[in-house]
């Protein structure tokens, strides 16, 4: 049975059942139908004093072509957790448009560990990401119309990318103003997927609409011909922005299909941003639940890292406990056994893709600080001798192991692990930072590399370290870093899954965020505009007979 056809045989609550369960009152709550609603600001201001839950974050070793089911592990433990009689709650990101009709499909879950309703939550949900869209292309509009009436601020070069939430890869470069009319200035331009714009980075991390309003006059969307910036407030701009992101900075809440709440909000890229939900949705979620169950983008490396370094730094939060997720297949894909042969046993190929886990769980427990557990989630084919080889050798390093079966059988299959995360919460918790603030950008750059990755070093083009002065001399180099890297990798190659020799960190670019406040660090090949692949998903999503969507999986 498809994802869509499981949701839609579930009797879901109304949503105002769903805010009770939460003591979110009735003029909080803005329904948009019967089974979503934005949660109002004044909900965090009554519950100000209210001691905080406690929060878990969902990562995962590097993902492979054969999905770890992050998301649906995360969901499945919310689900664990209210089976044994706790108060969870989910605070997860939105799906963008762009990967549902290409080649990931839908973000909602899997099987039965899904949120609902989740045709809505996969195409336009409550318009949030239309809003961050419409906000970028404003300001894009506003930049082209300013130079078109003079060009008061003397812009010589602009930055600032127009958007769509589409894979189109036609639009990673364009001309623009070719209509030869009076004074029009023809120019290069180019788009982004809507949930790499700065603006929606922006948003996720926004303490309140003021906060967003700071940020967005404090984007940089070009240059003079002295090299100073020109930001948003210049072209004022901000007011205008903060208005049309007014509705979707408020968090939306849904449910899973077992009835538990889901504050779900912003988006994004795990890239060339940070890659986890906003913090106002996540601070709410801590007023609201006992236990928080959040998740962050790609593999540990790159999620848990922005999660940490940057997110919990602004936030002033931190997790509780960690689960790093994996699937047995994938570690034996990350061994280097062929993916037509990855059903099969072989301890072999397990051990060596074993190491991939290990440094992952090696960095959260030893180098940030944190409590860690292993969920597996769990296939028929997963052989009891494969089972007990990794339950043996993460018990050597002194970690746990849950086996996970959310997809097959909701919070059931996960009441193990929920079980074993009270009792890991209840262990003290603390996070060491990978770098200091201080530090220069540089530094900043080597130590998630060499600590994080286990880089040997990192080298710079001169076109780099050339940028690198430029932001010193902005006095902005105090910000967080954040380096765009393959998912595939702890290194920067995507073909080098089991990292057994040296290598280092290649660092291409550097883009300052100055709204978003980080510095973003380029290596490989990163795309901020996807494509569809040879068959997208696409092909497959339709209506039946009777009006109902099919193909989202």
């Amino acid at each position: 049975m498809e994802d869509v056809e499981i949701a839609r045989n579930t009797k879901l609550k109304k949503i105002q059942e769903i805010a009770e369960m939460l003591d979110i009152k009735e003029d909080e709550l803005e329904p948009y139908g019967r089974y979503k609603a934005k949660i109002s600001s004044n909900v965090i201001k009554r519950l100000k004093n209210k001691e905080d839950g406690k929060l878990v974050l969902v990562t995962a070793i590097n993902p492979t072509p054969l999905g770890e089911g992050k998301t649906t592990m995360a969901i499945g433990l919310a689900d664990g957790l209210r089976k044994i009689g706790k108060n969870a709650v989910l605070a997860l990101r939105e799906p963008s448009l762009g990967p549902v009709f290409g080649i990931k499909g839908g973000a909602t879950g899997g099987g039965h560990s899904q949120i609902a309703p989740m045709e809505d939550i996969n195409l336009h949900f409550t318009g949030d990401i239309h809003a961050i869209t419409s906000a970028n292309n404003l300001l894009s509009a506003m930049i082209d119309n300013h130079i078109y009436f003079g060009n008061e601020l003397g812009f010589e070069k602009v930055t600032w990318k127009r958007c769509v939430d589409l894979n189109d890869r036609q639009l990673r470069k364009v001309e623009t103003g070719l209509s030869e009319e009076k004074n029009i200035v023809p120019r290069e331009d180019g788009f982004d997927i809507s949930v790499a714009s700065e603006i929606m980075a922006i948003f996720c991390l926004a303490t309140d609409i003021n906060d967003l309003k700071r940020r967005i006059g404090n984007i940089i969307v070009g240059y003079n011909k002295e090299g100073k910036p020109i930001t948003a407030k210049d072209l004022k701009a901000d007011g205008a922005l903060t208005v049309l992101l007014k509705d979707a900075l408020n968090p939306n809440l849904v449910q899973t299909l077992e009835h538990t709440p889901a504050i779900v909000h912003g988006g994004p890229f795990a890239n060339i941003a940070h890659g986890c939900n906003s913090i106002i949705a996540t601070k709410l979620a801590l007023k609201l639940g006992d236990y928080v169950i959040t998740e962050a983008g790609f593999g540990a490396d790159l999620g848990a890292e922005k999660f940490l370094d940057i997110k919990c730094r602004k936030a002033e939060i931190m997790p509780d406990a960690v689960v790093c997720v994996a699937t047995i297949k994938a570690l034996k894909y990350h061994g280097g056994m062929p993916k037509e042969e990855i059903k099969n046993e072989s301890i072999e190929a397990l051990e060596r893709g074993f190491n991939n886990l290990l440094r992952h769980v090696d960095n959260l427990k030893n180098k940030y600080g944190l409590n860690v557990i292993v969920a597996i989630n769990r296939y028929t084919h997963d052989t009891k001798k494969e089972i007990e080889f990794l339950r043996n050798k993460l018990k050597e390093h002194g970690i746990e192991l849950s086996l996970v079966e959310s997809w097959e059988k909701g919070g059931e299959g996960a009441c193990d692990l929920a079980e074993k995360i009270v009792s890991l919460t209840n262990n003290p918790s603390k996070l060491n930072y990978m770098y200091d603030l201080e530090d220069s950008i540089k530094n900043k750059i080597n130590a998630v590399a060499t600590k994080v990755y286990g880089a040997e070093g990192v080298e710079y083009t001169e076109e780099v370290n050339e940028k690198i002065r430029q932001i010193e001399k902005l006095g902005l180099d105090k910000l967080p870093v954040c380096i765009a890297k393959t998912q595939y990798s702890f290194s920067d190659n995507p073909k080098n899954l089991e990292c057994t020799e040296s290598f280092k960190i290649h660092v291409q670019d550097i883009i300052l965020k100055s709204g978003a406040e980080f510095i973003v660090a380029i290596t490989g090949k990163i795309m901020t505009m996807p494509g569809l692949p040879r068959i997208p998903a696409a092909e497959q999503i339709d209506l039946d007979e009777n009006g109902n969507i099919v193909g989202i999986f």
